[in-house]
């Protein structure tokens, strides 16, 4: 400081270089890893989406050769460009003896036609999502499953976003699994960061448990917050992007390309 109290020129200096290092510290962490994966998306071969597969993808067990209930969450790549920063995500269950499973997820396009997107219907659990092979997040079976397939039906009849849909912050199709992660935290939902819409909490709520259930997080509107569980890791929300360190297993987690480390 000078006499007047004004920073002297060397600290002047010193706080633009700390300013241009976080500025390129935060272009590295969200803006490069986007442009990184909007590139690979556009050099892929992807048919139109009127061509797309919804194939099962071999991951859900034969229901008529699994008397078990089963639980079992997936992400995929959403469809056009969009899909080079986010991911579409759902919910399959079936019970004990039942010969089919029920798919619960959020479409937006139900909704822009005056009805309701969230869906509950019948479906192939482990279906491409046009085109894009879904990742498996949650598989339970066996004993208790059936009890945890109660809560999860309880907790999608509790959505109260179902005639409301937002593609960017949300409510959207991530709101709507992370909602049901919350309401059922048997599930241990360890949501992708590239499930744009995850923190978009419900009822206009600042502070929730993860989706994990395993921490807790702020977030306003699902733009700007922060989320420190066991299960999740850290992770920094900005404008919907996600930067942050997984802890099982360990990974970094970037806008557009997801987890980075073992699976």
């Amino acid at each position: 400081m000078t006499d007047d109290g004004a920073p002297t020129p060397r600290a002047r200096r010193f706080g633009r270089r700390r300013v241009t290092v976080w500025f390129w510290v935060v272009l590295g962490l969200t803006v490069v890893p986007v442009l990184v994966s909007a590139a690979r998306l556009a050099l892929a071969d992807r048919p139109h989406w009127s061509a797309a597969s919804h194939v099962s993808t071999g991951q859900a067990p034969d229901p008529a050769a699994t008397p078990e209930p089963v639980i079992q969450v997936y992400a995929a790549r959403t469809w056009g460009l969009r899909g080079s920063v986010a991911v579409h995500t759902w919910i399959a269950s079936k019970r004990a003896g039942a010969d089919r499973y029920m798919r619960y997820e959020v479409i937006g396009w139900y909704a822009y036609r005056g009805g309701s997107a969230l869906v509950r219907r019948p479906g192939r659990p482990d279906a491409m999502w046009f085109s894009n092979r879904p990742e498996l997040l949650v598989d339970l079976r066996g004993d208790g499953v059936e009890a945890i397939v109660d809560k999860v039906e309880a907790a999608v009849e509790a959505y109260p976003y179902s005639r409301t849909y937002r593609t960017w912050p949300g409510p959207n199709s991530n709101t709507f699994t992370a909602f049901v992660g919350r309401r059922v935290p048997e599930l241990g939902l360890d949501m992708p960061p590239t499930a744009v819409g995850k923190d978009y909490l419900a009822d206009g709520a600042i502070v929730a448990r993860s989706p994990s259930g395993t921490g807790y997080q702020v977030s306003l509107w699902g733009l700007l917050g922060a989320m420190a569980a066991a299960r999740e890791g850290i992770e920094l929300n900005v404008l919907g992007l996600v930067v942050g360190i997984g802890f099982q297993p360990p990974a970094l987690k970037l806008p557009g390309l997801g987890r980075l480390g073992p699976k």
